[in-house]
């Protein structure tokens, strides 16, 4: 029986190479052979991208190194959450397998590409996303440059949002009468609350003696979390008009409370279960509008498929504008960090914005001709 060959000093066969200018070894203690096989096994996975920090790493490897190593530490749960669903879902099916080293520019810009007709806000996200991966990677020393840097964005919607129409609106003010989601409602469509800011809201932000609700907190986006607004323009009181204070004071609680509640537990909703509460809501608009039953359920729905919580709150603010509300004070009330926002809604005309500009100007003219009459006759 041959005699086993003992490993050099230090207990150890060792098997090296070089790889894109760095020197690797792996090591054994069973004898060189197994030491080369695991130095060339190693080489491979290092060449396909599956292990390592190299050029040659693939887009999923880098993406995920990426995230959990330069994002996830600095990032909130909800913007870590915006950035897997890009990665796995766009990113990763796209290019995933390909090597970061020989990923181009025209590659990244398709993927945008197929993205449009998505709003621009989504386009934007995207294209931020993919510009930090591979500008992370460029600085990284790991490719020659950002092949990202240039993206541009496709034609694209500028928002999903719209007011709601008068037959719309005496619609969902008759559903919300009796419906267990009428306060909530009510309270994005006379307040111009955020779901969001809804879902955090207590009674103790509501005084109902001096008709004012207080925004101080959210819960943030895809979690349970509560916490600030936002941004700092999200703190903010926000006037109760007299046809809410009814709907209030029925439905008040202790301090801590929440106000809008889940109809079944009388707990606290979480975004999830407030999408199903929309959902339920629109379901009982429908049936009130005249969609066509069968079994219970809808097969020819009435409801415009745009009509979403947000749609309220712009009506709120179109509602301002056709009160004659300064544009400054409204941006206050929507929690608007950027009075640009506001203007974007302010900028709509609606049928009474024109109607009252066509009174305001007979008006002028009236009283300019009579004006001008009584100086002739002097």
């Amino acid at each position: 029986m041959p005699k086993k060959k003992e490993p050099p000093k230090g207990g150890y066969f060792r098997s090296t190479f070089i790889f894109d200018g760095v020197r690797y070894e792996r090591k054994s203690k069973v004898s060189q052979k197994e030491a080369d096989k695991k130095a060339a096994r190693y080489e491979e996975q290092l060449k396909q991208g599956e292990t390592g920090v190299s050029s040659s790493m693939t887009v999923k490897k880098w993406a995920e190194e990426w995230l959990e190593v330069y994002k996830r530490p600095i990032v909130g749960e909800a913007q870590y959450k915006r950035y897997r669903g890009l990665i796995d879902g766009v990113i990763v099916p796209a290019i995933g397998k390909n090597q970061i080293k020989n990923i181009k520019d025209v590659q990244l810009q398709k993927i945008i590409n197929s993205r449009s007709g998505k709003s621009k806000s989504d386009l934007k996200k995207l294209r931020d996303t993919l510009r930090g991966m591979f500008r992370r990677a460029h600085a990284s020393g790991l490719i020659p440059k950002n092949p990202a840097e240039y993206l541009e964005l496709p034609a694209a919607k500028e928002g999903t949002h719209r007011s709601i129409t008068d037959a719309e609106r005496k619609a969902i003010l008759a559903v919300a009468e009796t419906h267990p989601a009428g306060l909530w409602v009510k309270l994005m469509l006379y307040c111009g609350l955020r779901p969001g800011e809804t879902r955090a809201l207590d009674w103790r932000h509501v005084d109902l003696e001096k008709k004012i609700i207080h925004v101080e907190q959210a819960m943030k986006s895809h979690t349970t979390e509560i916490g600030k607004p936002k941004s700092d323009a999200g703190v903010r009181d926000i006037p109760i008009p007299d046809t809410l204070l009814p709907h209030l004071r029925s439905a008040q609680r202790g301090p801590f409370d929440p106000v809008v509640t889940k109809p079944q537990s009388g707990k606290r909703h979480i975004e999830r279960s407030m999408v199903s509460f929309w959902h339920n809501f629109k379901r009982s608009l429908d049936i009130y509008l005249g969609a066509t039953l069968y079994r219970n359920r809808i097969q020819l729905s009435v409801v415009a498929p745009d009509l979403v919580p947000y749609c309220l709150r712009h009506t709120y603010c179109t509602d301002l504008q056709d009160a004659g509300v300064p544009i400054n004070v409204a941006r206050y009330l929507m929690g608007h960090s950027d009075i640009r926002v506001t203007s974007k809604i302010y900028t709509h005309t609606t049928d009474n914005t024109i109607e009252d500009a066509r009174n305001k100007l007979n008006s002028f003219v009236e009283k300019s001709e009579t004006n001008i009459a009584k100086e002739e006759s002097v």
